[in-house]
């Protein structure tokens, strides 16, 4: 078929390319479940080295999935933090369980290192590079608010609308007359 005739509609209608469906990214929920399913098989098979370690990336992506839009749309900050929880987390552990234990915890598989140890190196590497996003988006968020407070002071702080501070042990008492009371209207004063 012509290059023609498929911009303008003529050809079979079997000759059509079937559009491909491009799946939604994930919710918070559908985030931090993913996680906690991870931590639930850990717990209990896994030894506590590792369970902590799974605790410890499962803790701060429940603190990072409600804020993932202030990484902004395609971020690869966010996407980091949504492949962890959905993939690279569940990948990581899910292989070491599958290995028998005394395989998987005794038997130097790569470098001198166990399947335990190298998958507590992959989650410590997992924890630094959650925690850095973390704490790159609360940096964020504080230099906000110390903005916002710059500006606040800025409009507000030094007002010309300031009054005088009063000192409370002078005023007459409640009724009395006021000394200026005879004086009249004073014209106002420029700041």
């Amino acid at each position: 078929m012509s290059w023609w005739r498929r911009l303008f509609g003529g050809g079979r209608p079997e000759e059509v390319e079937q559009s491909v469906a491009i799946p939604a990214p994930p919710t918070t929920e559908q985030i931090v479940t993913s996680v906690d399913a991870v931590l639930e098989r850990a717990s209990g098979k896994a030894p506590a080295a590792v369970t902590a370690r799974v605790q410890r990336v499962a803790e701060t992506v429940h603190e990072m999935a409600p804020r993932l839009d202030r990484l902004g749309a395609g971020s690869q900050q966010a996407h980091t933090v949504v492949a962890t929880a959905t993939s690279y987390l569940p990948e990581a552990v899910d292989a070491y369980l599958r290995l028998p234990r005394d395989f998987a915890d005794r038997r130097v598989v790569d470098r001198g290192k166990t399947s335990l140890m190298i998958l507590c190196d992959q989650l410590d590497l997992l924890g630094a590079t959650i925690d850095k996003i973390s704490d790159a988006v609360s940096r964020a968020d504080a230099v906000a608010l110390v903005a916002h407070g710059r500006f606040l002071e800025e409009k507000f702080g030094t007002s010309g609308l300031t009054l005088p501070s009063a000192d409370l042990g002078t005023l007459p008492p409640p009724g009395s007359p006021s000394p200026d009371a005879g004086s009249g209207p004073r014209p106002l004063e420029a700041p």
